[in-house]
């Protein structure tokens, strides 16, 4: 006989016993009986999960181009906003908050979207966030002024907020080892590539004038994108969810979404309206803010509440290092975005269509760098970020260089592209490292509020890297002229990755 071991303060403990009759086989025990949990506490609330079916390459591709569709339409408006200023007779600022509005609501609730997912379960918020994406898309492309498009593009974010999280915790639930890591580092590929692809697809659009849309194509393209992944998506995507929903938190909601946007509000409009003093009381607040959400997740998690974010999440060492990782990629990715924008745009005199074709090389080598980051991975372990960095940090020496040496009207796409290939490569392996570090530390009872974090500091760090470099660069091109400026900004990114390739040598030389 087995001597059987209940642990301490289990509570009621209820076993259910089958009897068998003698023609009658006794269930066989299988990988399908769930473990034990390690921690002996959490007998008294444990319960064995249901399987989600698992993520068919259809379904893989599904929930991918929803991830390409938030990451897309978060750059496609930068080469439109010229268009979108004659059209609307917008003002600077206004354009601004075109760009900041998506940047703010989508941060905001990413977090609240993986909840959600988590409790409702993520193939219906998946569905949900692509139809309302493809209704917002509409009411941006048909907007009739100036606010209406900023309001369009605030409920937009908010959409892509219900959308993104949902992919990255499917993905979690629903894969395992190998598939996982090929999955990831998909995701990271598209991620990445949606950002240049949007600046590309702009171009295009905007060039293109089809039906004399103008920069309105830009939104409208995504409606019948839209549509077709939420048919794929009721037929491939499986359901998943926490085994345990938990209820909603409303005053860790409202607190990150105030902490968020006192922080990015600030940043983004600052400048554009010369600093006033509801900004720096805004900037002044966030750190306040920030203090007391965590303060209220802390004390509800000790008292066996639901936080939004379990602070526990943030004691992993993986999560914790994970997310140092991601600032330096994505400040100083979105950063080079918008000053590359507004560099070959209006300081070389590119047209939109040149412009958005110039940064091919980019995306090209960061889909292919992408796709063999996990046996890049597998050779080198955390090592990889570390090289990762290195070649991307040399992809911007060659373009500062380039940009001192040749004369500024003989900078052609083509004598750009050595230096933005190089950038591709090392991008492409630091996004799919940064999902992969982040989410293999995260419980996949928590693959929701775990992807929501890993996706707010993305979002976060895409606006504060805008507003930031983009700020620093703007105020540099008076004093020391556009192509000055534009090498100062690479210096400052290069010190960013020389920091991240110093972090990369803190990750394990196997990365699970």
């Amino acid at each position: 006989m087995k001597r059987l071991w209940y642990p301490p303060g289990a509570g009621k403990i209820v076993v259910d016993v089958t009897l068998t009759t003698p023609d009658e086989k006794p269930p066989a025990a299988g990988p399908t009986t769930p473990s034990a949990p390690s921690n002996p506490s959490a007998f008294s609330s444990y319960s064995a999960p249901s399987s989600p079916s698992p993520l068919t390459p259809l379904g893989l591709l599904t929930i991918l181009l929803g991830a390409s569709l938030s990451s897309i339409d978060f750059f496609i408006v930068n080469v439109a906003l010229p268009s979108i200023e004659r059209d609307l007779h917008a003002s600077p600022a206004t354009l601004e908050m075109v760009v900041a509005g998506y940047a703010v609501a989508y941060a905001v609730l990413l977090v609240l979207g993986g909840r959600l997912g988590d409790t409702y379960g993520r193939r219906k918020l998946f569905l949900w966030g692509v139809a309302a994406f493809g209704l917002t898309s509409l009411a941006c492309g048909l907007a009739p002024g100036a606010w209406w498009l900023v309001g369009a593009r605030m409920a937009q974010g908010a959409a892509s907020a219900l959308m993104l999280p949902q992919v990255l915790a499917t993905i979690h639930a629903t894969t395992r080892g190998e598939r996982r890591a090929r999955a990831v580092a998909l995701y990271g590929s598209v991620s990445g590539l949606g950002v240049v692809l949007g600046q590309v697809l702009g171009g295009v659009l905007v060039a293109a004038d089809l039906g004399g849309t103008g920069w309105r194509m830009a939104f409208l393209v995504n409606v019948p994108v839209a549509v077709a992944a939420l048919l794929c998506a009721v037929r491939s995507v499986p359901d998943s969810r926490a085994e345990q929903p938990r209820r909603g938190d409303l005053g860790g909601t409202l607190l990150l979404g105030s902490a968020l946007t006192a922080l990015l509000l600030p940043l983004s409009e600052g400048r554009a309206t010369g600093w006033p003093l509801w900004s720096i009381l805004l900037l002044a607040a966030a750190p306040l803010l920030g203090w007391a959400f965590a303060a209220v997740e802390r004390r509800a998690e000790d008292t066996g509440g639901s936080p939004l974010l379990p602070p526990s999440l943030l004691r992993e060492p993986g999560v914790r290092l994970g997310l140092a990782l991601g600032l330096p990629v994505f400040i100083g990715f979105s950063g080079w975005m918008f000053v590359s924008a507004v560099t070959l745009q209006q300081g070389l005199g590119y047209g939109a269509l040149k412009a958005g074709l110039t940064l091919v090389p980019m995306g090209l080598t960061q889909v292919a760098a992408s796709m063999l980051a996990p046996r890049v991975a597998a050779r080198l372990g955390g090592r990889a970020m570390t090289v990762a960095a290195l070649v991307h940090g040399s992809g911007l020496v060659v373009l500062a260089l380039t940009v001192l040496w040749v004369p500024w009207s003989s900078l052609t796409p083509l004598a750009l592209a050595p230096g933005l290939a190089l950038c591709g490569l090392g991008q492409g392996v630091e996004l799919a490292l940064y999902y992969r570090i982040v989410l293999a530390a995260v419980p996949a009872a928590r693959a929701g509020a775990g992807s929501g974090l890993a996706a707010t500091v993305q979002q976060s760090c895409l606006a504060v890297g805008v507003a930031t470099v983009g700020s620093l660069f703007l105020s540099l091109i008076p004093a020391l002229g556009m192509r000055r400026a534009f090498t100062a900004v690479l210096g400052v990114q290069l010190a960013g990755l020389l920091g991240l390739a110093l972090l990369g040598l803190r990750l394990p030389r196997r990365l699970s």
